[in-house]
């Protein structure tokens, strides 16, 4: 039996949810769920359907991209997933335990104007304060190096360049690729790539009704997030 079932299970159980939210067609998409103690995360094997996908199968490897267990190659995306734990991990330890990358509709159409999704209403600001940061293009000898692995380090770079707390901005767009999300576990990084298509979504439709809109005033902004966020939210029930 695998030391690494649990953790195996979970990162399987939530790549299983990105086709069941329609976040993406085929394989167009992966989750990693991390091991804190242990320094290791499992995350899905490359271009195996998700219909067909089982815990077995996840790839476990370490913070230096090692394959700790595991037959098939891991996710293309994997060196990405290294880089995001290990700067989150330096940020806040074990907080993040969960990333999420797909190629969902709307939150790709914003990456590839390259844009950030501003921040138009209340469902957005329920859950972040700010617009959603797009990052930069990646250079041409950045994608020369090791494409996946820099655009670890595009995201970093923009969230340290913007002074933003992967804690408080739990997603991401990469310019002209697609969104990145993540949380303090697997399912939880599924459910803000969830938030992320649909906020992205609303935002667009925002703009087709009025190109002249405004984002959302700063006090309505602050009292939804704040009722859901910190020592005096109010949603939900104790």
């Amino acid at each position: 039996m695998s030391r690494f079932k649990a953790l195996k299970e979970e990162a399987w159980e939530a790549n299983r949810e990105i086709p069941r939210q329609g976040l993406a067609l085929y394989t167009w998409g992966n989750v990693s769920a991390f091991d804190a103690s242990l320094g290791v995360f499992a995350i899905k094997p490359s271009g195996v359907p998700y219909d067909e996908l089982q815990w077995k199968q996840m790839v476990v490897l370490d913070l230096e991209g090692t394959v700790i267990e595991g037959d098939l190659n891991p996710s293309s995306d994997t060196p990405t997933h290294r880089i995001l734990y290990r700067y989150f991990n330096e940020r806040s330890p074990g907080a993040v335990t969960g990333i999420i990358h797909t190629h969902s509709t709307h939150a790709v159409a914003w990456a590839q104007a390259a844009k950030d999704i501003p921040l138009y209403g209340t469902t957005h600001a329920d859950h972040l304060q700010l617009p959603v940061p797009c990052t930069a293009f990646l250079g041409v000898d950045a994608v020369e190096r090791n494409y996946e692995e820099e655009t670890g380090n595009l995201i970093v770079e923009t969230f340290r360049e913007r002074n933003l707390d992967p804690a408080q901005v739990p997603m991401v767009l990469v310019a002209g690729h697609g969104p990145f999300a993540w949380g303090a576990s697997p399912l939880k990084a599924v459910y803000n790539g969830a938030v992320l298509e649909e906020v992205a979504a609303m935002a667009l439709l925002t703009q087709q009704v009025n190109p002249a809109a405004v984002p959302l005033p700063e006090h309505i902004v602050r009292k939804h997030y704040l009722r859901k966020h910190g020592p005096n939210a109010y949603y939900g029930q104790k």
